[in-house]
């Protein structure tokens, strides 16, 4: 059975770097890492200095909203929501403020004090684009 459906969010990075948003395969729906835009827009992008670095980490719960909301808006298009996700795998500039930030926000999204997952949380020194902070990316069975 050929059971396989993909969806993308029409950003130009897709076309650029050749990959789909999200791709459901039988019951499981996986999707690439979602960061913080709306449209090709960054939303909450963070402060840099003249060299590029990022200056403040203060928009990470912000940008994780917006990578969430991103991932719900996907989710749907498939008939799932964020109540399907079984693990997710965050990746963030700075581990003190994503893990702040994390408790915070993943429990507005999921509803619950304890998420029903597995989640992972990883510092990693740049994203896709400099002015990112975190990148979430997840998996939902259906």
């Amino acid at each position: 059975m050929n059971d396989i459906r993909t969806e993308s969010h029409g950003v130009p990075w897709e076309e650029t770097y050749g990959y789909v948003q999200a791709i459901r395969r039988g019951n499981t729906i996986y999707l690439s890492g979602q960061v913080s835009h709306d449209g090709p827009e960054l939303v909450a992008p963070a402060p840099l200095d003249d060299a590029g670095a990022v200056t403040d980490f203060a928009n990470m719960a912000a940008q994780m909203r917006q990578c969430y909301a991103n991932a719900a808006e996907l989710l749907g298009r498939f008939g799932a929501s964020m109540d399907d996700v079984v693990d997710e795998l965050i990746f963030v500039l700075d581990s003190d403020t994503g893990g702040a930030a994390a408790e915070e926000v993943r429990k507005e999204v999921y509803g619950k004090p304890v998420p029903q997952l597995a989640s992972t949380i990883i510092g990693t020194p740049r994203l896709a684009f400099p002015e990112l902070l975190v990148e979430i990316k997840l998996v939902a069975v259906v």
